[in-house]
């Protein structure tokens, strides 16, 4: 059986590539399918997501092994076969190329083409250019975020900074007051 994988990107409108590839290749072969179509390096950490109907990330298929303390099993795209994996039309999976902007390609198992088999993964539809594997920080749109540090920022606004003093603070009439250096001269 044959897969055919629509790639999308958030981040180019006109971004689209699709990629049909073996059901009994590995992860591994749909990322290097990726990466040549992509124009991507294969230097950098990635993953591949299984995701509901909602882009809701499920299951993680890093690309090496990840050195976790936890009970839960580690995927890697090396050893995980696409079809153990994927078997509906519509199946949504997020490939993470830039882990630490979390910026992915989004995509959606097409459609399966029983009866047939492929040798080796080939992109079959190339539109618009690939994002930047890695994005400047200036370049991501960020919000800019401002805090009102007026005076109801404790959530009191009758609140005086001068109306501090002592009154409360018992013991602390007895803790010694380290002179000033100016003091000593």
């Amino acid at each position: 059986m044959i897969f055919k994988f629509l790639i999308l990107s958030d981040e180019v409108d006109n971004f689209k590539r699709e990629i049909k590839i073996d059901a009994d290749a590995t992860f591994q072969d749909l990322y290097n399918a990726i990466i040549k179509a992509t124009g991507f390096s294969d230097k950098e950490m990635a993953s591949f997501f299984l995701c509901d109907d909602k882009w809701r990330k499920k299951q993680e298929i890093t690309l090496v092994e990840m050195d976790t303390y936890s009970d839960e099993d580690s995927y890697i795209m090396e050893e995980c076969i696409l079809s153990d994996y994927l078997e509906d039309e519509k199946q949504k999976l997020m490939f993470v190329f830039d882990y630490f902007n979390e910026r992915a390609l989004f995509i959606e198992l097409s459609e399966l083409i029983p009866g047939k088999s492929l040798k080796s993964p080939a992109c079959t539809l190339s539109e618009g250019e690939a994002p930047e594997q890695i994005a400047n920080i200036e370049d991501l749109k960020t919000d800019t975020v401002s805090l009102d540090m007026g005076e109801s920022f404790y959530g009191d606004e009758s609140f005086e900074p001068d109306e501090l003093d002592r009154e409360g603070f018992e013991g602390l009439d007895d803790v010694p007051v380290e002179p000033d250096n100016n003091d000593l001269y």
